[in-house]
């Protein structure tokens, strides 16, 4: 890369001579010095031009939280308690053992949905009043934009909380492990006429 040179002798009379011609366009302002007579700027230290800082000082400093949508079981667990508390904690606590049980585990929302209703509306004409539907747990689609996982776990719940069936159910809480966990529901049904 060649170093810049200044201007000639010769330049410099050639732009004066085209200096002393020129007409100015406005002869109100005040003429400017010429540019070397004039003190070269003081260098500004870099310090003092930019602030010292660190990245991200300005950010409120408080821990990430990231909310997870409820599981089944947690929104199920904060509904109001509809039947007797001891009869509640011990089924709860797994002591009460389901006169009936339905198994959806593997089937399809289109197949399990009739299932359902057909289960529960002949074990409350039977007069029983706990029984247990085992959903499963569910597998999720781990690919590029995840889904819930166990649509049967999601939507049993509501559909126990839906007509025919929201006459004829008392109350619907995960099971003890013993018995499914989250993967299945004690469904505690109201006493018959």
């Amino acid at each position: 890369m060649a170093r810049r040179r200044g201007l000639t002798p010769e330049d410099k009379d050639l732009w004066a001579r085209v200096a002393r011609s020129a007409v100015p366009l406005h002869p109100e302002r005040p003429k400017a010095a010429d540019p070397e007579m004039r003190p070269a700027p003081k260098p500004v230290p870099l310090r003092a031009a930019v602030p010292e800082f660190q990245i991200g000082q300005m950010v409120p400093s408080r821990p990430l939280s990231v909310s997870h949508s409820p599981t089944p079981a947690q929104r199920l667990s904060q509904q109001p308690l509809r039947m007797d508390p001891k009869t509640h904690r011990r089924m709860a606590q797994g002591k009460l053992v389901p006169e009936a049980r339905l198994d959806l585990h593997g089937l399809t929302l289109a197949a399990a949905h009739p299932e359902l209703i057909g289960f529960i509306l002949s074990c409350h004409a039977q007069g029983r009043r706990l029984v247990l539907v085992i959903t499963g747990k569910g597998k999720g689609d781990h690919g590029p934009l995840p889904t819930r996982s166990g649509a049967l776990r999601h939507q049993v719940p509501h559909w126990l909380h839906m007509p025919p069936l929201s006459g004829v159910v008392q109350q619907v809480t995960a099971a003890h492990y013993r018995h499914g966990g989250e993967g299945a529901y004690y469904v505690y049904l109201r006493r018959r006429g």
